[in-house]
């Protein structure tokens, strides 16, 4: 007669750890002998699924913005101050402080995924950066011999800085940096300054004619580069069905030509008597309406289909119209002051 050993738990062969892990995962991962915590993880894994899609739709359209207020106006000045300067310095608190600068927001923000407002924010800050130059090399100067306004200098460098950086850019040092909208703003404050001094007669903005003239002719400058662009593209890529540039191109340029829109509204006060003494009112007036209706295109989605399409329009087409006829009363504009 035999007898079998009674079985015990200190009898069982010990697994090792990659047994014991197998036979979990082929229960259903989380062990017999704790169902409950499994469920809580699945229902864990569930919650921050959720999350993560509501975050980014939920945040871009909370963030989106494109701030096209065609009647946005500058904050009082002092008598003597330039309302173009004002205008400028507005703007940059606006798209800054009151509204997110997008274009260097990392992958953790939800506007890091936003595409129209990044380059419509480019846009502008491009537009504002070579009216800043402006305002130094002529408008800032008695003559253009004389020592260059520092403060004018300084806002000028300023608004060259990449709209991209953010606090950290490894590409330019290893050690956190300026991010973008800081350098715009101590660009604001440098223009501020510059502007109350102007109105206490510490400071030039002069209102001369021919500075008046190079400010438009940089601005014509400009606007030739944006519908060289629109050009290029349409030549190229025409009809294209996925096309995930022409919007770029599309609000970037509309970026610019809003803040030209303003500036040249603004520049129509800071140069009235050159406007009434050159008989410049209606050419001046019909321009400026010009760049109003140019800047207000926003089409729900920017299609790119070809110019003469007869289904699909071509946005692209549409806004280089409208810029090539306010390039054209900018001329009519810097004739008239020539004589």
């Amino acid at each position: 007669m035999t007898f079998e050993p009674e079985f015990t738990p200190e009898a069982a062969p010990r697994l090792s750890w990659w047994e014991r892990t197998r036979q979990r995962l082929a229960a259903g991962g989380s062990g017999p002998a704790n169902p409950a915590r499994g469920r809580a993880l699945r229902r864990v894994g569930w919650v921050v699924l959720a999350i993560l899609l509501l975050y980014y739709p939920l945040g871009m359209l909370w963030i989106h913005q494109i701030d096209d207020n065609p009647d946005f106006p500058p904050p009082q000045t002092a008598p003597g101050e330039s309302r173009t300067v004002a205008i400028m310095a507005a703007l940059i608190d606006r798209e800054t402080n009151q509204h997110r600068w997008t274009p260097n927001d990392p992958f953790f923000v939800p506007s890091w995924a936003l595409d129209n407002m990044p380059n419509y924010q480019l846009g502008m800050m491009a537009a504002m950066s070579r009216i800043a130059v402006e305002l130094t090399d002529h408008i800032g100067r008695a003559r253009g011999t004389s020592q260059a306004d520092p403060d004018l200098e300084k806002a000028a460098g300023n608004l060259k800085y990449p709209g991209h950086i953010w606090i950290w850019d490894p590409s330019i040092s290893i050690w956190p940096t300026a991010t973008s909208e800081q350098q715009y703003q101590a660009g604001m404050r440098s223009l501020i300054a510059y502007n109350k001094r102007v109105g206490q007669g510490q400071a030039v903005f002069e209102r001369r004619s021919d500075n008046l003239q190079a400010a438009l002719e940089r601005i014509a400058s400009d606007t030739g580069s944006m519908s060289a662009t629109i050009d290029q593209h349409l030549t190229q890529h025409a009809g294209t069905i996925f096309d995930f540039t022409v919007d770029d191109i599309f609000y970037g340029n509309k970026g610019r030509l809003y803040v030209y829109y303003l500036v040249l509204r603004e520049l129509g006060h800071d140069y009235e008597a050159v406007i009434r003494e050159r008989n410049l009112a209606t050419v001046w007036n019909q321009m400026v309406d010009s760049f109003r209706t140019a800047s207000e295109l926003y089409p729900v989605v920017v299609m790119n289909g070809r110019p003469d399409a007869q289904l699909v329009p071509s946005h692209l087409a549409t806004q280089g119209f409208y810029l090539l006829r306010a390039r054209f009363q900018l001329y009519e504009a810097i004739n008239i002051l020539l004589k």
